[in-house]
């Protein structure tokens, strides 16, 4: 396989453009996040993803519900046409509202019974709400061909937001995210975070046969983005601490895997 790095400030800003539009147009929140320097999570996951999607890859999106990137529809079209091949498979019957996969499977990771074999499986925001990752991983493994990458893009389990997370009842998650980011009831879902540090999910892959071929922490600075006083707070605290060496407390994780060829 060729070699992965990180995706590029060019890259990078290549698709922020392409989903928030010309620099000199944009909407107080991504006009925000330009003067600081920073990108979200999802636009280094996006970049990432945009690097990995040729015009042979096999792609298995697990978990994707209805959406490929559910802030850029532009990007997510452009690698569905790239794909030789995407399929989706979810439980939850938001797959069906998918306009971007080519073949959609509703049910289980552990339940997907295809004889098929995938370059590229990708799982965002999946990991936190697995409840048995050996069972997950076997089917991983199953799935993925040899040479294959899979890509984990989910929360650091020690960040602010997922401990509170885990005090919290679930019945209030959706309320309390409604408020923070509009979300709606049927796109919440109970978590575990059984998934979510960097030494959990390497040891999970390399046990099935995986080497890490390249791991980010991204500054999660979205907590309070709707509101602008709070989203400017939150991304001068980031340059504050970033001047000081210290790592703002709220992360995410994005892995890369390479299935090692032989291991079935």
């Amino acid at each position: 396989m060729d070699s992965l790095s990180p995706p590029s400030h060019e890259e990078l800003v290549t698709v922020f453009t392409g989903k928030y539009g010309p620099v000199d147009q944009l909407n107080w929140s991504p006009a925000l996040r330009w003067k600081f320097g920073y990108f979200n999570p999802d636009d280094v996951y996006e970049a990432l993803l945009e690097k990995l999607v040729g015009a042979d890859t096999r792609w298995l999106d697990v978990g994707c519900g209805r959406n490929i990137f559910p802030s850029n529809q532009g990007l997510s079209q452009t690698l569905a046409d790239r794909a030789r091949l995407l399929v989706g498979v979810d439980p939850d019957e938001t797959l069906n509202d998918n306009p971007y996969v080519h073949e959609k499977v509703l049910g289980t990771m552990e339940d997907f019974a295809d004889d098929r074999q995938f370059d590229l499986v990708t799982m965002r925001m999946v990991a936190e709400h697995v409840a048995r990752p050996e069972e997950l991983m076997q089917s991983l493994t199953r799935v993925t061909a040899d040479g294959g990458r899979v890509v984990v893009y989910t929360v650091y389990r020690y960040s602010p937001v997922p401990l509170i997370t885990n005090l919290v009842p679930f019945s209030l998650h959706n309320p309390v995210k409604r408020i923070l980011w509009g979300t709606e009831p049927e796109d919440t879902f109970p978590t575990c975070f059984r998934m979510n540090t960097q030494q959990t999910l390497l040891d999970l892959f390399a046990r099935h046969g995986f080497r890490e071929r390249l791991f980010l922490r991204l500054d999660d600075c979205r907590t309070f983005s709707g509101f602008r006083p709070l989203a400017w707070a939150e991304l001068a605290l980031r340059r504050l601490l970033n001047r000081w060496g210290r790592r703002y407390p709220e992360y995410c994780l994005v892995g890369v895997y390479e299935k090692a060829p032989g291991d079935a």
